[in-house]
């Protein structure tokens, strides 16, 4: 494969999953680790993503704010912001995980909507404070520099003394067999929690994310309520997803 070729793989897999590991597009591009590790020096030096130890973050990842106009596959997160607002209503208290598509849904709610978000992510924090009619809940501990997330023993403990009524999580990796899985050992743990917090659980994806794994479990299907994506529910790609007992939108 081209280094051109290379730099593009990289890149489309930092901007779809914000953070990727050397390990991992080592093994996808079939190069060793130390060819990957020059190739992600490369597009640090040019400023096409950040160099992090062991792997590469995305800027947008790091920086994105309500106004940024250069999310990866925007539409489609809009899309699915809409669909996923759809599903609130009045009076709802909700949790709220981190990521650009959860950024989308925060700032689509509707400005007469109450609500009640318990957040530990700074960045959706911040835009639902854009609401007034929607009661902000910070769930405050380590703060994790690149993602703006809070995990660790203070915000699973605090999850523990609640039971909302929806939970509203972004995807890293999504796939109807194994489930939703990330790399982030801390990131599970809150997940984890605020999914056992909840009524039920909705997941968003952009489609470019289904059927990919990930090393850690955060759940299984049969923990999912609802699973949201740009498709229509009818669509081939989701029929994998279809056996299970949860609801396409």
């Amino acid at each position: 494969m081209l280094k051109e070729e290379r730099h593009k793989y990289i890149l489309d897999q930092v901007h779809l999953h914000h953070r990727v590991l050397l390990n991992d597009l080592s093994e996808a591009l079939n190069v060793s680790i130390d060819t990957v590790r020059r190739d992600v020096k490369e597009l640090d030096k040019e400023k096409k993503l950040k160099k992090v130890h062991g792997g590469a973050t995305s800027f947008g990842f790091m920086t994105f704010t309500k106004d940024d106009g250069n999310i990866y596959l925007k539409s489609k997160k809009i899309s699915i912001a809409e669909k996923t607002v759809s599903l609130l209503s009045d009076g709802q208290v909700i949790l709220m995980s981190g990521g650009t598509t959860n950024l989308e849904v925060a700032k689509l709610i509707p400005k007469k909507l109450v609500l009640t978000v318990f957040t530990p992510s700074l960045h959706v924090a911040m835009a639902l404070l854009e609401h007034e009619n929607v009661e902000v809940i910070f769930l405050g501990g380590k703060l994790l520099h690149d993602a703006k997330f809070a995990v660790g023993g203070m915000v699973v403990n605090a999850l523990s003394q609640l039971r909302v009524d929806m939970c509203i999580l972004g995807t890293g990796y999504l796939d109807a067999k194994f489930g939703l899985t990330e790399f982030d050992w801390e990131v599970i743990q809150v997940k984890q929690a605020m999914i056992r917090a909840a009524k039920k659980t909705v997941i968003l994806s952009v489609s470019d994310k289904l059927h990919s794994v990930q090393k850690y479990k955060t759940c299984d299907m049969t923990a999912v309520h609802t699973l949201v994506t740009e498709l229509e529910p009818s669509d081939p790609l989701l029929d994998s997803f279809r056996p299970l007992e949860l609801m396409l939108v």
